[in-house]
């Protein structure tokens, strides 16, 4: 299998080497865990710590030497202090439990758009556990995974002119491929060759994010995943249905991270993010660390979690949601990325920036960013070569008013990870 995706007529240039680093013992376990995740009931309700989390406490502040720091287990669980991404980004080794096999440890580096780029401590059978919360999401939608040996399982999609490039195997799945390809022409003999060789390989499940997708569709390779997984950012509701039509699949929303893994996917029949690990507890907090009350909105805080290696306890994300049980599901409402921004209308109005999202959820946009300066002016650019300039700023107009000062463009793609929404006018963030 690693020497069809290397040595296809057609294969890219593969950079980089890497692999699952499974310790024979451990995939077993690893297809436990997998069980575990797709199976596992999340039972319990929004401001009511289950069971689990005293005891994950307590172990946190008997073995990691950054929560030894806090003492002894406070009376209530809100009075624990709150974590940042500047805590991991200074910190990180002193978050390693004292029993962690440190000759085992693997890493994942993220730059993010914080300021505060993260080295973060992981494990070969950390890194295993994604694949059981991403087939929980995809049975979601119907869909269980079936490619096994000889066949390609996962093509993991990139567009970038430095791109990290790989190929293994996923032991889980009885030593289906998997492959980290970059769509960028620099990684490619011939630009042909991208379209062929995903052809040749014909990967049951696609992942990637809203940029090489839109890359993916302008390629246009005949292949039929039994579905695409959407991870990074915001992806537009025109994208997705656009790829649902190219693709004749399930196409999904995941909200993701590095520090945490797979948390939820989106489902609009339940109206958010639904809720993917079971041993991890969700707190929607105000500015205080105080939890607000069910269904409201606030910031997204995580306790819990599968790495052992970086055990979160109340760790802020700075993305924001309410958060309501929903039928048999917990389910994260209007969840955006970063803190909420307020935009100010040429009559003086507010509107919040969730509101932009919506008004932009009909064009099939890859990534956007807002920027409204001191003197009250909005700067749009936008990737999306199939929208006109003009689609954009006539969608924002009907928000903000056609007296609103604003520009719009449309620019080839983003040289770095870029804030969503941003402003410079006082009393812009919300």
């Amino acid at each position: 299998m690693l020497a069809l995706l290397r040595e296809h007529p057609n294969a890219p240039i593969y950079r980089n080497h890497s692999g699952h680093r499974l310790a024979p013992e451990e995939v077993e376990r690893a297809r436990q865990l997998e069980d575990e995740a797709v199976r596992a009931e999340i039972d319990w309700h929004p401001n009511q710590p289950p069971q689990w989390v005293k005891p994950f406490v307590e172990r946190c502040l008997a073995t990691s030497p950054f929560y030894r720091r806090y003492g002894a287990m406070p009376r209530a669980f809100t009075q624990l202090p709150t974590l940042t991404r500047e805590d991991l980004a200074r910190d990180m080794p002193y978050f390693v439990p004292d029993e962690v096999d440190v000759e085992r440890l693997i890493n994942f580096r993220t730059s993010g758009t914080s300021g505060h780029p993260l080295l973060l401590a992981s494990h070969p059978l950390v890194a295993a556990q994604y694949l059981g919360y991403h087939k929980r999401a995809l049975r979601r939608f119907g869909v269980r995974l079936r490619h096994g040996r000889d066949q390609v399982g996962v093509i993991l999609l990139g567009v970038q002119s430095i791109c990290f490039t790989y190929v293994s195997i996923t032991p889980t799945m009885d030593d289906s491929g998997l492959a980290k390809i970059n769509l960028h022409p620099n990684d490619w003999r011939s630009p042909d060759d991208r379209a062929k060789y995903l052809e040749a390989m014909q990967p049951e499940v696609i992942a990637g994010d809203p940029i090489s997708f839109a890359a993916l569709l302008d390629i246009d390779p005949r292949i039929q995943p039994a579905a695409l997984l959407s991870t990074s950012m915001t992806l537009m509701p025109a994208l997705c249905d656009r790829l649902r039509a190219r693709y004749g699949c399930p196409v999904l929303d995941l909200y993701s991270m590095n520090e945490a893994g797979p948390i939820a996917v989106f489902d609009s029949a339940a109206g958010g993010h639904v809720l993917l690990q079971q041993r991890m507890y969700i707190e929607i907090l105000d500015d205080d660390d105080q939890p607000v009350a069910t269904g409201q909105r606030g910031e997204v805080t995580l306790t819990g979690g599968f790495n052992f290696c970086l055990p979160l306890v109340r760790y802020r994300t700075g993305d924001h949601a309410a958060l309501e049980r929903r039928g048999g599901d917990l389910v994260l409402i209007g969840l955006e990325g970063r803190p909420p921004v307020k935009y100010r209308r040429h009559d003086g109005r507010w509107l919040n920036n969730i509101e932009i999202t919506h008004a932009l959820r009909p064009l099939p946009l890859v990534q956007f960013s807002v920027h409204q300066d001191a003197s009250g002016h909005i700067a749009v650019d936008f990737v999306g070569a199939s929208v006109a300039e003009s689609e954009v700023e006539h969608a924002l107009q009907m928000l903000l008013g056609t007296e609103t000062s604003l520009r719009v463009r449309r620019v080839a793609g983003f040289d770095r990870k870029i804030i969503q929404y941003t402003s410079a006018l006082p009393g812009a963030q919300a």
